[in-house]
């Protein structure tokens, strides 16, 4: 463990046990004692008095993290969108995380307005609804009316979850260094997956990057107005932790697929009927802008679950939370590209090699297994036709595959499979007939037209000579270096392997009982002194040496215990 995380250890030495006793409970901290499970007594049970043997791991870990609060279900959510760190089986049951949280008072809700707005900031509003219209696990929504009569909701940061975020983060590093030490969970490198965590999760407590996103979002769909729309932001009254934008008039789609026909509570305006369905040409639009945002614009949402999504009263789409969004630059678009490219022509080594290069596969990764699952899929999904094209279940394969052989995606790689996927199960929920792979066609065809044009070729020839133009004026200089050290002997390689020590430790101790074992034999087949049964013989047995006998029983434990400990795994 490093150092300098010895004072953050003490500092939430309080905390930190909390969470421990939470994991404990809930039987996630048998990796601490190193044992293969911790055993579940039907007497240990939820706060609801259902036994805890009831429930999969997969279950308990979904109610460990309610009960451990806001900034776990937030870290929970996040790791919904990667199942390719996690697994399909658990990222579905972390998309069941709902934040459970007291909603702050009125005067808590009035001190953070005051803070970031000024003691003034009731004369900038007409009015201010204090009742929460919803509560998540960072903010909370309140209606309001501008002094010009425009209706507006404000986003408002929850007291005190900056710092309890910071605490709760600063622990959930120092565990993964723990569990870093333990083998059987440090090959899925705990303190990357934290660490590429971390920032997604502390991006969420500055609003000013949601309002950034807003603004850029509205710059980008301008064209597509009479189509889609996102809410408009009020900047004068934007703040890192309070985020005001026009109301959007509409019925989350998440209503129209419950078919939910009652007005909303404390709605100060009338609310729009729930339709009973959607047009038929909803999901061909909806599909559409998603992917301009990702092959088009290189920026996307990358949250569309029903709640998101609104379908407004003159038709058009409206999108909403655009705290979670994802970039997609040239190079990886055209990885993107290449891999439909390789699907569509059900060419398994290209696409075994663009899984690799986009993803961050483990040194001991076994090439053959994945060329064949990868063989399999290809099968499965690149023939079928396209009527029966079943994406969400490619999109599950392919994660299957990635988290299989523990190749990690980088953040933006993941946040684009998680929205195609989420995508996918939205327009599926909602019955919205449209044909997914047709339009995925539409693209592959204008993919293999732009991959023509001399103007791709002259900007790829670009970024490749600016990516190596560093290189290309270090290299020399540094290959004279390495030629001088060599040349006065300075020259060394050095090699450090990560957890070898365990491998060695057996290594020599099974020579060395090899060694005890050969030579006790030897000892017993010349009758070395002293001896037992040196006159009469003892079931058959006369002239045992003792030395060889002692050697012979140690030599015969220690290689037995050596293997139980090979088939039960332990690392030392």
């Amino acid at each position: 463990m490093k150092l300098t995380s010895i004072p953050s250890l003490y500092r939430n030495l309080r905390r930190g046990r909390e969470i421990l006793v939470v994991l404990r409970r809930y039987g996630l901290a048998d990796w601490l004692s190193r044992s293969q499970r911790m055993p579940l007594q039907n007497w240990i049970k939820d706060r609801s008095g259902v036994p805890l043997t009831q429930y999969t791991r997969a279950e308990r870990i979904r109610k460990a993290i309610t009960e451990l609060g806001p900034t776990f279900i937030k870290v929970g959510q996040v790791l919904a969108s990667r199942p390719d760190l996690v697994g399909i089986e658990l990222a579905e049951e972390l998309k069941g995380l709902r934040s459970d949280v007291r909603p702050d008072s009125e005067e808590q809700v009035r001190a953070t307005l005051a803070s970031e707005l000024g003691d003034d900031y009731e004369s900038r509003f007409q009015s201010i609804d204090f009742e929460p219209l919803a509560t998540a696990s960072i903010g909370q929504v309140h209606r309001a009316v501008l002094p010009d009569g425009r209706r507006v909701v404000l986003k408002i940061q929850r007291s005190g979850i900056d710092r309890m975020m910071k605490q709760d983060l600063e622990v959930l590093e120092g565990l993964a260094q723990l569990a870093s030490r333990v083998d059987a969970l440090a090959v899925w490198g705990p303190q990357e997956m934290v660490r590429q965590l971390m920032p997604m999760v502390k991006n969420e407590l500055d609003f000013n990057r949601e309002r950034g996103s807003l603004k850029q979002f509205a710059q980008m769909l301008r064209n597509d107005s009479e189509e889609v729309v996102v809410p408009d932001v009020v900047e004068s009254l934007c703040t890192r932790r309070v985020l005001v934008m026009n109301e959007m008039v509409g019925v989350p789609l998440a209503r129209v697929f419950s078919h939910e026909k009652e007005a909303n509570d404390s709605s100060p305006a009338e609310s729009p009927k729930v339709p009973s369905s959607l047009p038929p040409e909803f999901g061909q639009r909806l599909a559409r802008i998603y992917l301009k945002m990702v092959f088009e614009d290189g920026f996307f949402h990358a949250d569309p679950h029903p709640g998101n999504l609104y379908y407004l009263e003159d038709g058009r789409l409206g999108i909403l939370d655009f705290g979670m969004t994802g970039r997609i630059d040239e190079s990886l678009r055209e990885s993107i590209e290449e891999m439909l490219l390789a699907i569509h022509s059900g060419d398994r080594r290209r696409l075994t090699r663009l899984i690799r290069q986009v993803g961050n596969p483990r040194v001991d990764l076994d090439q053959a297994a994945l060329e064949i699952d990868v063989a399999d899929f290809v099968d499965t999904f690149g023939r079928q036709s396209l009527d029966r094209f079943d994406l969400a279940g490619a999109l599950n394969q392919l994660t299957e595959i990635l988290h299989k052989h523990g190749i990690s995606l980088p953040n933006q790689s993941a946040l684009l499979l998680k929205m195609l996927i989420s995508l996918e199960g939205t327009l599926r929920e909602l019955g919205v007939g449209f044909d997914s792979l047709d339009i995925v066609q539409t693209y592959i065809r204008r993919i293999m037209y732009r991959r023509l044009m001399p103007g791709r070729r002259l900007r790829q020839a670009r970024r490749i000579y600016l990516e190596n133009e560093a290189f290309l004026e270090e290299a020399p200089e540094r290959v004279l270096s390495l030629l001088n050290q060599a040349q006065l002997g300075q020259f060394q390689i050095r090699l450090e392997p990560k957890r070898f020590a365990p491998v060695v430790n057996r290594l020599v101790i099974g020579l060395m009982a090899s060694a005890v074992f050969l030579g006790s034999s030897l000892m017993l087949a010349y009758e070395v002194s002293p001896v037992l049964f040196r006159d009469e013989p003892v079931m058959g047995i006369q002239r045992l040496s003792t030395l060889g006998l002692v050697g012979f029983v140690l030599s015969i434990g220690v290689m037995g215990s050596l293997c139980i400990a090979i088939f039960r795994g332990d690392g030392e």
